[in-house]
């Protein structure tokens, strides 16, 4: 495994954790080793969105990866690519919220990018200051200090000039700001189309091909 089919993902407490999961399962599907952290806030979110509990000493990564809201218009997966996970071997790896001594807290451990999706206001604060008070906070740091893309998908409104602050200041530092504003103007027919758009742009960053939504002009 090259460090170009390497991905991490956090997912923090901010609305919009179905944008975690789509992201998740193309990922998958693409073949890409993808390392996982969901902070408490995170699985706490999970749980009210989608109505997946989320257990983080040992995750059912399986009902995580295959959920699908009674609200979405997409039928049931039953793609096997996506269903055969593992915590520790396979393409999808999934690693303690307060485990400092996991591979990705470290920068000798190579990476494409890292994705943190949704991501939380907290989370942009610690980031921005270095606090590294979590393993996403410091996958994150060591993304930005290796000068590895680094990803952000803030889902709040309105911003406060804090918000604002720590968004201009991490975007100086190297970090791509994405916020969770879906388009409307390629045919939207349902919420998965909104969903798709923003999963789609974050794939754009990581220069994976996809064709999740009708682009402008083509």
């Amino acid at each position: 495994m090259t460090s170009v089919d390497r991905i991490v993902v956090g997912v923090t407490g901010a609305s919009g954790s179905m944008y975690a999961v789509r992201l998740l399962q193309v990922l998958i599907k693409a073949g890409l080793e993808t390392h996982l952290v969901i902070s408490p806030s995170g699985a706490s979110v999970i749980k009210q969105e989608l109505g997946v509990t989320v257990n983080l000493k040992n995750p059912d990564l399986e009902e995580l990866i295959c959920c699908v809201p009674e609200w979405s218009g997409r039928p049931a997966l039953t793609d096997p690519t996506l269903v055969t996970t593992s915590l520790s071997v396979g393409k999808l790896c999934f690693h303690q919220y307060d485990d400092y001594m996991t591979p990705i807290a470290s920068g000798s451990f190579r990476t494409r990018a890292m994705v943190i999706c949704p991501c939380s206001g907290s989370t942009l604060s610690g980031i921005s200051r270095a606090a590294s008070e979590n393993l996403i906070q410091r996958a994150a740091d060591v993304h930005l200090k290796e000068q590895r893309k680094l990803i952000l998908v803030p889902r709040e409104t309105p911003l406060s000039v804090l918000q604002l602050e720590n968004m201009h200041r991490l975007a100086t530092s190297g970090a791509v700001i994405l916020p969770a504003m879906p388009g409307w103007y390629h045919g939207v027919k349902s919420l998965d189309c909104l969903i798709d758009f923003i999963v789609c742009r974050i794939l754009d960053q990581l220069q994976i091909d996809n064709s999740l939504m009708e682009r402008w002009g083509e």
